[in-house]
């Protein structure tokens, strides 16, 4: 079994770049840390530094085991996190990743809900657009866009929120701006604004619809987020098709107009750790996400 303090020490003789940094940043001995990392290099039976000159440098070796090592850091600062909540009288953590849209038109309301029911909670909000393979860089809750029937991670739970239809953004003034909706078609001569520098599913969901129509969409301005995007239509620079919460906070020069024949869609989801999702804390998150997508934008 290696020893944690020692795979600490090591990191830092990596992350500082001699021995002596090490010890100063530790507050140890330059000795203390040279006799860590012998001893270290004694249980992996690995060589895990050499010599340079008058310094030293990681071997190969040494350079992976310290990579491996922020994993392990960070995995046990989690568990250190939980014992001090634990310790304290609160009731836990919910680690939560979102992406931008619904994080500004549902999060708000997911942690109000989550504040109120659970005062001591500490909650970990990331953003993030995809579902991380690796089951060690999830969050409990993941609120992701996917296709129906996506391949489940093992050890996670999938609940449907919504399928979120698009909608096109344009000037108040536009031709289209009172209307109740608009073919996909009807736009291929606008000039088209991009809103996604992620090029990932909310946009593909665009381009297929666009080509299902019999066009593509004429770019002739890059975003690369709806805010910025839609503060483009505002200025009359173009206009730009999004999922309907992208525009849920739109300015008061724009006008939302639902697009049809065909209209893309994204579904969204909330993908939960197993070991979570019987927890008090994110079952009151998964409802309130249910609450927030019945409402749509």
């Amino acid at each position: 079994m290696l020893d944690v303090h020692r795979l600490r020490v090591f990191r830092s003789v990596v992350a500082s770049g001699s021995i002596n940094a090490a010890a100063a940043n530790l507050g140890f001995t330059a000795s203390a840390v040279s006799q860590h990392v012998t001893a270290l290099q004694r249980e992996t039976g690995l060589a895990l530094m050499n010599r340079n000159g008058r310094g030293i440098e990681p071997t190969a070796a040494g350079l992976a085991l310290a990579a491996e090592i922020d994993g392990v850091l960070n995995r046990l600062g989690g568990v250190e996190s939980l014992v001090a909540d634990l310790r304290a009288g609160r009731t836990g953590t919910l680690s939560i990743a979102y992406f931008a849209s619904v994080g500004a038109a549902w999060l708000p309301t997911v942690v109000r809900t989550l504040v109120h029911d659970f005062p001591g909670i500490r909650l970990n909000l990331t953003l993030r657009d995809d579902l991380p393979a690796g089951a060690g860089e999830r969050a409990d809750l993941h609120i992701v866009v996917e296709r129906h029937g996506f391949a489940v991670p093992a050890g996670t739970q999938a609940h449907h929120l919504l399928d979120e239809p698009y909608v096109v953004v344009v000037p108040t003034g536009h031709p289209v701006a009172g209307r109740t909706s608009v073919g996909l078609a009807e736009l291929a001569g606008e000039r088209w604004v991009d809103n996604d520098v992620a090029r990932g599913r909310c946009r593909a969901n665009l381009l297929d619809a666009c080509r299902a129509a019999g066009f593509s969409p004429p770019f002739h301005v890059e975003a690369h987020d709806y805010p910025t995007a839609i503060a483009f239509v505002d200025a009359g620079i173009g206009i730009t098709v999004l999922p309907e919460l992208g525009a849920a906070n739109a300015p008061a020069g724009v006008t939302a107009v639902p697009v049809t024949s065909p209209t893309p869609q994204r579904s969204i989801y909330a993908v939960v750790q197993e070991s979570t999702a019987a927890t008090p804390a994110a079952r009151a998150a998964l409802g309130a996400l249910a609450r927030c997508a019945r409402g749509g934008a």
